[in-house]
């Protein structure tokens, strides 16, 4: 049994990963006073088209994203479980591993938590860990509609410079954390990207390097990408 430690855990295609995701899962570490957050880079998303960019592109820009920022993890947990990256799935593994509820707080995003009850398995893993409500692009989650869609769990809101402590063994609770990011999304990075549209400034520097490098996003005519190698991101990660 793991103790002692209180685990972020970071979902999304992450096709790419960007300035506002870095910024959600950074205020929710200060704002629970985590240990850690594993950003998830899912293998088969059950709720969206299939990414762009491939598994190996989006792990490494995640890898690329996070490496100077010491409480953020790029983990491959879910890319290893074969079929969808469902959430139960997954808390359900991290359970086997050595983790309780209390230990664990699964970040979503306002638009994403809306939608909580399609989610499999929906209402049973609400108490198989914490959820973390956190707003993007300055727009405020609704406590009445996360308090709604987490069928009359207790909702705890935060506002912006707050933090709240969570007691060992703690019930599993939904926390709403209203802090600004920036209003960026993966759509139109993608889209800027693919009309040869500077990036700068939405993603990571090496992130927007590695997109560049690879030609990420640019429809397909013909001229050879330089493909992608552990010595390569290896590089990458040194420049």
């Amino acid at each position: 049994m793991i103790t002692g430690r209180r685990l972020g855990l970071f979902g999304g295609t992450f096709d790419p990963v960007h300035i506002g995701h870095l910024a959600a899962a950074e205020a929710v570490r200060d704002a629970l006073r985590l240990d850690e957050v594993w950003l998830l880079a899912s293998h088969v998303p059950p709720h969206r088209p299939q990414p762009a960019a491939s598994v190996h592109h989006r792990f490494a820009m995640v890898a690329l994203a996070v490496q100077d920022r010491s409480a953020l993890r790029a983990s491959d947990f879910e890319l290893l479980a074969a079929g969808p990256s469902y959430t139960s799935a997954t808390l359900s593994r991290l359970h086997a591993a050595g983790w309780g509820p209390s230990q664990l707080f699964f970040i979503a995003g306002a638009d994403a938590f809306a939608e909580i009850a399609t989610w499999r398995d929906y209402p049973h893993f609400l108490d198989a860990a914490h959820f973390v409500v956190v707003n993007r692009g300055g727009r405020s989650p609704d406590p009445a509609a996360a308090a709604a869609a987490a069928a009359g769990r207790r909702v705890r809101a935060l506002r912006q410079g707050m933090s709240s402590d969570v007691e060992d063994g703690q019930t599993p609770a939904v926390f709403l954390v209203d802090h600004a990011t920036p209003d960026v999304s993966s759509t139109t990075i993608r889209d800027r990207a693919s009309r040869g549209l500077p990036v700068a400034g939405m993603v990571p520097r090496p992130v927007e390097r590695h997109i560049r490098r690879h030609g990420l996003y640019v429809p397909g005519d013909g001229t050879p990408v330089e493909p992608l190698t552990a010595s390569l991101l290896h590089e990458q990660e040194h420049h």
